[in-house]
């Protein structure tokens, strides 16, 4: 399910950027471009593209929340820090006698290997 929403977004992504390039510029974006008419009134008539646009850009907005439910949903049973241990059981379920993050800590002197001294 997740692949196919993602393939939905993808393909809503790119056509929202065609569809943007294919719009005539308005004027007033850094004051460049648009034509003697630069000011555009509030009763003006939303065309074809302009429609098209909203209707993209409210279908990329809801497949982004989508997927970040999925997501959120398919890690709900796990953290981060679980994968990044390397070990199968998480940190509540370690033994007693262990002490939290003893995984981290440097090897004790009783831990060293024994090297003959070269004395």
């Amino acid at each position: 399910m997740e692949n196919v929403v993602l393939i939905i977004h993808l393909i809503l992504a790119l056509s929202l950027i065609g569809i943007v390039l294919m719009q005539r510029s308005e004027g007033g974006g850094l004051g460049m471009g648009g034509g003697a008419g630069g000011v555009m009134s509030s009763r003006a008539a939303a065309t074809a593209l302009a429609k098209i646009t909203w209707g993209l850009a409210a279908a990329f907005i809801c497949t982004s929340i989508a997927l970040t439910v999925i997501a959120a949903s398919n890690s709900a049973d796990s953290s981060v820090l679980d994968r990044l241990g390397g070990t199968d059981t998480p940190a509540a379920e370690q033994p007693a006698d262990a002490p939290a993050g003893s995984d981290l800590l440097p090897p004790s002197t009783s831990d060293a290997p024994l090297v003959p001294s070269a004395n």
